[in-house]
């Protein structure tokens, strides 16, 4: 059953509904109208990327600098999709994107791309302008709520309900993280509903649990840890590390180092009930010297002291070491030396997905056709983070959001094309 209304195909030029506003959306829009196609976005918020500019709150990471090899391996089991879609605009072509609305960027010593004055809202404002500039319609406050039985759009608005023709749709409604924003995963069963392959959404980009003593808990949530070195098994056992930074929290642990491996991590729990996760806290010293300097009598100094003086662990660090230690092991130098360089956590859920920076799980990409058309609906297009993929943060994600709603903007304009071919 077709999920456009057959009665308009024929009108020239084509409408196309836009379903979300985030840069996917956005996005295809762009592209859409650059083809001369009528265009309306319609979004459940009073204002569109909201998602967007919370992101770049403490500076816009637009993408990054890694070689596409290396780009294009974040995206773990669905890397070889997003890079048949990074193909066709990768990283440096985000770039000259920004440029074009006057917003230049820097390569940052990470290898994070960030605009000049790191700030999200400039960009926005710029982007929107232009598009409404070119002929972009916006509908704000408009809640999608599926489809009628005529096959017309159906929103949910505060003057009422309202049914919408199109020729065509293109979905772009985010994923389940930040549901303040307007992702919050409520066109699951609308699409479920009609027979959309939808993996469940889960958290990605988060924190886990770990379960700390009060004490841990009161004295030290909000302390960073950095730099230190993780240490993991990956999917097929094989030994990983990358080095980074994280925090404690009051329930257990997040920040970049951690979201870099959530997926891993993630999986890992769901299999196993648990994630066993190693932290080097001392990546300046090897175990030998340690064993050294720890083995030095301490005198009447307490053991926190010593700690302090001869491995210069104090703080978090040392409170982890309490933490994980028995209070007898804790007097044998080669205990200690070894559990700093490879202190055990044992990491038993991931935080809920409404604190997540984004998610994984959507709709399958099997369930979508090389122009990203929903197979089970014809003339419905998807894209964004509502689709089954997922990325570590550093620009991955929102640079493969772009890239998709290009990929099913350029779908549209394929299908329709086709259907026009009979009367030409």
């Amino acid at each position: 059953m077709s999920a456009v209304s057959p009665s308009i195909a024929s009108l020239s030029p084509a409408r196309v509904a836009i379903v979300g506003g985030g840069p996917a959306g956005l996005f295809a829009a762009e592209r859409l109208r650059a083809a001369g196609l009528e265009v309306d976005l319609y979004d459940a918020k009073g204002s569109v990327g909201r998602k967007f500019l919370i992101a770049g709150k403490g500076g816009l990471n637009l993408t990054h600098s890694d070689p596409f090899p290396v780009f294009v391996s974040r995206y773990g089991t669905r890397q070889a999709a997003v890079a048949d879609w990074l193909r066709g605009f990768d990283a440096d072509a985000l770039r000259a994107w920004a440029a074009g609305l006057g917003v230049e960027t820097f390569v940052g010593s990470s290898g994070r791309v960030f605009p000049r004055d790191l700030k999200a809202a400039p960009l926005l404002r710029g982007w929107v302008r232009r598009l409404r500039d070119q002929g972009v319609r916006f509908h704000m406050q408009h809640r999608w709520l599926g489809w009628a039985d005529n096959h017309r759009l159906r929103f949910a608005h505060p003057a009422g309900e309202i049914l919408v023709d199109a020729d065509a749709v293109v979905l772009a409604l985010g994923g389940g993280s930040w549901p303040e924003l307007g992702s919050d995963g409520g066109w699951v069963p609308l699409l479920t509903t009609r027979g959309v392959d939808v993996a469940p959404l889960r958290p990605a980009n988060c924190g886990f649990d770990i379960g700390w003593s009060e004490h841990l808990s009161s004295r030290f949530a909000g302390s960073p840890l950095k730099p230190v070195i993780a240490h993991w098994r990956d999917a097929n056992g094989e030994p990983r590390s990358l080095q980074g930074e994280c925090v404690v929290t009051a329930t257990g642990i997040e920040g970049s180092l951690i979201y870099a491996l959530s997926a891993t991590l993630r999986e890992a729990i769901e299999h196993d009930g648990e994630a066993i996760l190693h932290l080097d806290l001392v990546p300046g010293r090897d175990e030998e010297r340690l064993r050294r300097d720890l083995g030095k009598p301490r005198g009447t100094r307490s053991l926190s002291d010593h700690l302090r003086r001869e491995a210069g662990v104090s703080g978090v660090r040392a409170a982890l070491l309490y933490e994980v230690m028995e209070r007898a092991a804790m007097q044998d130098p080669v205990a200690l030396a070894r559990t700093l360089k490879r202190l055990p956590l044992r990491l038993l859920r991931p935080r809920p997905i409404e604190e997540a920076i984004s998610s994984a799980g959507g709709i399958r990409l099997e369930a979508l056709d090389g122009h990203q058309m929903i197979r089970a609906l014809p003339g419905v297009f998807a894209a964004g983070e509502m689709l089954d993929w997922e990325a570590p943060t550093g620009g991955y994600l929102l640079t493969a959001c772009f890239a998709g709603g290009l990929r099913a903007a350029e779908g549209v304009l394929a299908w329709l094309d086709e259907r026009a071919a009979p009367s030409r």
